[in-house]
């Protein structure tokens, strides 16, 4: 599959994306954020990094570039959309995922792997896992927290909408373990449809053993819809 990686004046991650992709067999291309279109064919992803300089709040001004309304169609035709880290706040501010991200509790910039765990493989994201499986997924964000009305919290637990939350080396989901203090140690969550995903953990900076680990390549396999293979 082709990815479109966006980047936003202030993205950092943009080139991680489009390397990790790479290895991963995938082509990747990136795509200003004053561009107005997205192939039919492409995935998108909305990387991390600090768009306009998080003036505002995270993804605010950003969900206003020209290219957001092509990635609204994109997600709306059924493509693929990924935001990770800041691309996650983005989709939230542009409404294609519910609720918002938040100042981390404590006020803290957290800058550390994490382990989060898988809730339900039954997403082309989560298809390379099982229920339960903990995954070693950096994290690097001082607004992470993600707050949602009860009604929507409710329909995200209901619908198996909440893909990965923040656990402890066990797998137990504990305060103590919750970098950020997101509401049900939300980590990740996708639309109803299922192809828009987002997510605060990096999965792109865990593809390669010399990276420290490669529990993030099926996320970003499973996004281009080969998770099952690996």
């Amino acid at each position: 599959m082709r990815f479109a990686v966006v980047q936003f004046p202030g993205s950092n991650c943009d080139q991680d994306c489009v390397h990790a992709l790479q290895i991963l067999g995938q082509e990747a291309r990136l795509v200003w954020h004053q561009e107005t279109k997205i192939n039919p064919e492409e995935a998108v992803i909305l990387p991390g990094g600090f768009s306009y300089g998080d003036y505002l709040r995270c993804g605010a001004i950003a969900r206003f570039s020209p290219i957001m309304a092509a990635v609204k169609v994109a997600a709306e035709r059924g493509q693929v959309v990924v935001g990770i880290c800041n691309g996650f706040q983005i989709l939230c501010e542009a409404g294609l995922l519910p609720g918002a991200l938040t100042r981390n509790e404590g006020l803290h910039f957290r800058c550390e792997t994490a382990p989060i765990r898988v809730e339900t493989p039954t997403t082309r994201f989560t298809s390379a896992y099982v229920t339960g499986q903990i995954l070693q997924i950096p994290i690097a964000h001082g607004e992470g927290c993600y707050r949602a009305s009860p009604d929507v919290l409710q329909e995200l637990e209901a619908r198996q909408r909440i893909l990965f939350r923040y656990c402890n080396p066990e797998g137990e989901v504990v305060a103590e373990a919750n970098p950020n203090g997101s509401s049900h140690a939300i980590a990740g969550i996708c639309n109803a449809r299922g192809n828009v995903l987002g997510m605060m953990p990096h999965p792109e900076r865990c593809c390669e053993p010399e990276m420290g680990g490669v529990d993030g390549r099926g996320i970003l396999l499973g996004a281009a819809g080969v998770g099952r293979s690996l």
